[in-house]
């Protein structure tokens, strides 16, 4: 059954984004291609490059796509450009992830009101899906995240990253953390603004995720000479 997903995507706009968040997308896109890589990668390539906002979710009995995408423009326009302050390759357990190295109070926020405002889409978790997310794992706090919002990554629980691997073993560590640095070295230490979020299909279970449709934030005029 189709999932839907909010994700953050530097560089989803195109040309009409910002020249860093482009360079950013690309670097991603390079890193993803690495042949010698690409075994650790399998997962987060299927995901596709992204931060999520609203996790993969199914839409409940009575909403449909198009209405999933009203929404989506509606919340994109009450928003403003938010920055991601130079993201920096970061181990996230055993995966790496790049993340903000700087204040990500406002990213955190836009995340939390996608978590609201995209929530009445959402159909509730199956036995299956929920037996999956090993609730048994979970903190109290995130278990009570997971019973109200279907994930338990969410609100004081979230950390904005964008993913770059999958669990990546001890012994080869090193060599991608290396790795890492020299694809990112390009990139590192700029600001990347964040000007849409984007919504993502998965069309069939297992399937890769796919850029649905851009939704772009209202932009100030630049004022006239």
């Amino acid at each position: 059954m189709t999932r839907y997903a909010v994700y953050a995507l530097p560089g989803a706009l195109g040309d009409a984004d910002a020249p860093e968040a482009l360079r950013l997308r690309a670097a991603a896109e390079e890193w993803y291609a690495r042949e010698e890589f690409r075994d650790l990668t399998a997962g987060a390539r299927r995901y596709g490059f992204h931060a999520t906002l609203k996790a993969p979710f199914r839409l409940a009995d009575g909403t449909t796509e198009a209405g999933l995408r009203s929404a989506a423009d509606a919340f994109a326009a009450e928003r403003a450009p938010v920055t991601i302050a130079a993201p920096r390759v970061e181990a996230l357990g055993s995966f790496r992830a790049l993340r903000p190295g700087g204040d990500e109070s406002a990213i955190d926020a836009l995340a939390a009101d996608a978590v609201r405002a995209f929530d009445g889409f959402r159909a509730a978790p199956s036995p299956a899906e929920t037996a999956r997310r090993r609730p048994d794992r979970m903190t109290p706090r995130q278990r009570e995240l997971f019973e109200r919002w279907g994930y338990p990554y969410v609100l004081d629980e979230f950390r904005f990253h964008l993913t770059l691997t999958d669990p990546v073993p001890v012994d080869r560590a090193a060599r991608v953390d290396a790795a890492l640095a020299d694809e990112f070295a390009g990139v590192a230490g700029a600001d990347v603004p964040l000007l849409s979020v984007a919504l993502f299909v998965e069309p069939e279970p297992g399937a890769p995720f796919e850029v649905h449709s851009v939704h772009p934030f209202p932009r100030p005029q630049e004022s006239r000479r």
